[in-house]
């Protein structure tokens, strides 16, 4: 009769000790952000009575809320994690004794945040708390995938990118930009450039802002190598937003993308120096010992001249030299609210000057013909070019928080852009057929020369352009909690802008010893452009339940030039399953308009079009992302399709990083495609991602000329063909790795495929089709980094050195002769040729990054 009960107890005790495990894994799984609870759900109590229940809020430095923060208390199991909204619920047991509770609130790449309670005080008041930046992320020893927040859940096509990456992905420069190219939907098939098209744009419909500030582009760069640096600072960046498509109202009016980017507002002291084959950086961030004043600040040099010499076609004397520094300083003002500062000012100042100087000696270049054959082109060059952009721009932002759930921010900016083009340069070029038959001693040696001919460029351009903004936003939450249901956004903007050109260009190809008329050009102009615009915006965002969220709004835009206010409403919808919170589903459409700035309003002949329209685009996206849990690490696998139809479409070709507008509103477009992306950590502790791309986008016009032996001899319809940016298929890889037992030491991949993009002779649109396609783009980089920490004292000295970041990169490692853009030549016989531009060769660079 002993032996019934003693094997139950024994089975009751298995079943204990089971669920102590049970309950020890769940434990560890909240205090790491990894057990997700859906929205809505209270975590159960233990097995003790709940006698009190506390609630909260979490947020960032900005005031925006946290998703996914381990809320606990110290010393005792269970926990809760926040919703998309930062809101908690936690119960816990009253203590046995008189020994106070601390709260700690946990999320990674922030300081875990401990809060002593008083209790029963604090269970019957919401609480507060504030995660500050983790800034020793920044070591690269430890760095993990970041858990999206709840922008990136209620927005379609919006990705967030951890900024660290961009100063560890292996790319020429180390420019910022080189980490949007890897994601899908964007586009850019030259490494020189810190250009990007998105879904089938082209670089101009792209917006960037910093800290709210509209940033621009200079106007004047015609070639990949005469850029200098890219605006943004990877050193002074905490946080990136970056949308393809169907975004807010908030967000100004392009047709392609926006990229914000949010600078730090840093803790505590930190600085660091970065060198390379190609240049230098140094930046340095701290706090005042009150904590009102914030500031960071960033200087970085360039000189691609190591790169530029790997270009096969162009061989002669660079001297290319960049350099910027960049400033953002935080100060708040008045008195504070809790954790909340009432009114704080905003500082920014930029300078950036870009000074590109080339002497050309010599050029050779091998390409098809058609078939088997090869021409060779030698060509000789006497001249020298120079370019050089100054840019100044400057930002005020005032912000006051009435209350929690009111908050207006007045902005002011200026920019003053200097920019001049001198060029002389005269070519004397040949063709020659090459020996193709590697039998022969005279293999891939010239042959015969058929054509001799010499080329003349001369430039002397100088525009002088001057913007002033002043925006005022604002933010209510009704009700007065900025964590509500409801969320109202508005903006107001104006602007005025001042543009002085003056340009002198000559130019004439000669094949048979005179100059015909059909091949000078000649453009002189002056033109001044002085207008006004003025924007607005209004927009909704109304979080239904805790599963879905809607967001509506209104935006319009009116320039003075051609007098035309275009409307933009936009909407999107985002919802998670019930049933499986990790699966979201989110929609988007609405109407974007582009009016014209400058550089789409002068023509090939250097006239301005005052009454060019606003281009304009319906966007339709439906998206869907899944979060996963894959060899037992978290994965988010997204996917998208997306349909674009544009009217008023001004026509463009693009010569390198030129782009020339008809100024013209003769063209219909539109443009679909599929997008996906898994990321995630492929090996433990580190992100990386796949993207795919599918895209086709085509234009119809009404009438072309139709152009022979540059004499026009009629117009024909035009119907649907390829766009400029029509790139099929496009891929990507990020790739990080490190080795098991030492986290320290590192690899990076890089990869980059795009399919040909179509081309045509200048001025020949119809003759840009299937057939006339660039060779593929491929381009793989890798790099290797070992970090030494140097902070070995228990209390080390706060401008001691705290780690040496040491990479060395492999450029091109496969030796790709991507193709940039092709130049036209003629012969005698009056046959044109496309002469290939490649790209840079494969180059090593080693980079070292000192943190302080």
């Amino acid at each position: 009769m002993a032996g019934p009960p003693v094997k139950l107890l024994s089975i009751i005790s298995e079943l204990l000790r089971l669920k102590q495990r049970v309950l020890l894994i769940w434990v560890l799984g909240s205090l790491a952000g990894i057990h997700r609870v859906s929205h809505g759900q209270q975590v159960p109590a233990g097995p003790r009575a709940v006698l009190l229940t506390l609630t909260g809020t979490v947020r960032d430095a900005q005031g925006q809320p946290l998703e996914l923060v381990a809320v606990s208390i110290e010393g005792q199991p269970g926990g809760t994690i926040t919703t998309a909204t930062g809101s908690f619920t936690l119960r816990l047991t009253k203590p046995a004794g008189e020994e106070p509770l601390v709260l700690v609130a946990r999320r990674l790449g922030y300081q875990p945040t401990r809060l002593p309670l008083q209790l029963p005080a604090d269970a019957g008041r919401p609480l507060r708390l504030v995660l500050q930046p983790d800034t020793k992320t920044l070591t690269d020893v430890t760095v993990r995938a970041r858990a999206a927040d709840a922008d990136a859940r209620e927005q379609v096509s919006l990705v967030q990118l951890d900024p660290t990456t961009a100063k560890v992905l292996p790319s020429p420069f180390g420019d910022f930009n080189a980490i949007l190219k890897t994601l899908p939907g964007v586009v850019s098939n030259n490494e020189l450039t810190s250009t990007y098209n998105v879904r089938g744009g082209n670089y101009d419909e792209n917006l960037l802002y910093v800290n709210g500030f509209e940033v621009y582009r200079p106007f004047l760069v015609t070639q990949a190598q005469q850029e200098g640096l890219s605006f943004i600072n990877p050193d002074l960046v905490q946080k990136v937003d970056f949308s393809t498509g169907g975004w807010q109202p908030k967000y100004g009016d392009k047709l392609s993308s926006v990229l914000d980017i949010q600078y730090k507002e840093p803790a505590k002291f930190a600085a660091s120096a970065t060198a390379s084959l190609v240049g230098g950086a140094a930046h340095a961030e701290a706090r005042s010992a009150n904590g009102r004043v914030s500031y960071l600040g960033g200087v970085r040099y360039k000189n691609a001249q190591y790169v530029l010499n790997s270009l096969r076609q162009n061989q002669g004397q660079y001297n290319p030299t960049f350099y910027d520094a960049q400033g953002y300083v935080n100060i708040g003002l008045g008195r504070k609210d809790g954790d909340l500062q009432k009114t704080s000012l905003g500082v920014m100042g930029v300078l950036a000057h870009n000074d590109y100087r080339f002497v050309p000696n010599t050029g050779q270049v091998t390409f098809s013909t058609g078939g088997s054959q090869f021409t060779r082109v030698n060509i000789y060059y006497d001249g020298r070019e120079r370019m050089q952009y100054d840019t100044y721009q400057g930002g005020l932002s005032l912000r006051h928080n009435f209350h929690p759930g009111l908050q207006l921010e007045l902005l002011g900016s200026a920019l003053l852009t200097r920019e001049f083009e001198f060029r002389d340069v005269e070519a004397a070029y040949r063709f020659s057929e090459v020996n193709n038959d590697p039998t022969s001693p005279d293999y891939n040696q010239p042959v015969r020369t058929r054509d001799i001919g010499s080329s003349f460029n001369h430039s002397r351009n100088d525009l002088t352009a001057r913007i002033f903004t002043a925006e005022l936003r604002g933010r209510w939450n009704p009700g007065g909690d900025p964590l509500g249901a409801h969320t109202i956004r508005w903006g107001v903007k104006t602007g005025r802008e001042i543009i002085h050109d003056q340009l002198d260009e000559y130019s004439f190809a000669d094949s048979a010893d005179y100059v015909p008329d059909a091949r000078r050009t000649r453009l002189v102009a002056d033109l001044t452009l002085e207008s006004q615009r003025t924007q607005g915006y209004v927009q909704h965002t109304w979080q239904i339940d805790s599963l879905k969220t809607l967001t509506y709004g209104l935006r319009g835009h009116y320039w003075s030039v051609n007098q035309q206010f275009v409307l933009s409403p936009r909407v999107q919808f985002a919802a998670r399953s019930r049933r499986h919170p990790e699966r979201s589903w989110k929609l988007a459409a609405g109407l974007y308009a582009q009016p014209p700035f400058y550089r789409e309003l002068r023509n090939f002949q250097g006239v301005l079009n005052p009454v060019l329209r606003a281009q304009r685009s319906l966007h339709l996206v439906v998206g869907r992302q899944t979060e996963l849990h894959l060899m037992n690490r978290p994965f988010r696998l997204s996917t998208e399709a997306y349909y674009k139809r544009l009217t008023d479409v001004i026509p463009y070709e693009v010569d390198n990083v030129r782009l020339r507008y008809y100024a013209n509103n003769n063209l219909t477009a539109y443009a679909a495609g599929f997008e996906t992306r898994l990321s995630g950590e492929f090996v433990k502790g580190v992100e990386s991602w796949l993207s795919l791309g599918l895209l086709t986008t085509r234009e119809k016009g009404d009438t072309v000329a139709t152009i022979v032996n540059g004499k026009r001899t009629g117009y024909e319809t035009l119907g649907y063909i390829r766009r400029p940016q029509d790139q099929r298929l496009t891929a990507s890889i990020f790739f990080q790795d490190h080795l098991p037992d030492n986290p320290s030491v590192r690899g990076y991949v890089n990869l980059v495929f795009g399919t040909g993009l179509p081309f045509s002779p200048p001025g020949l649109p119809q003759y840009r089709g299937d057939q006339a396609i660039t060779r593929a783009y491929q381009r793989v980089d890798i790099g290797f980094s070992k970090v030494v920490s140097l902070r070995n004292t228990p209390k080390p000295h706060v401008y001691s050195l705290e780690s040496l970041w040491l990479g060395l990169e492999i450029l091109n490692i496969l030796g790709a002769n991507n193709v940039a853009g092709y130049s036209y030549l003629q012969d005698v016989n009056g046959t044109t040729y496309a002469v290939p531009s490649y790209l840079s060769q494969r180059v090593l660079n080693v980079r070292a990054i000192a943190r302080f």
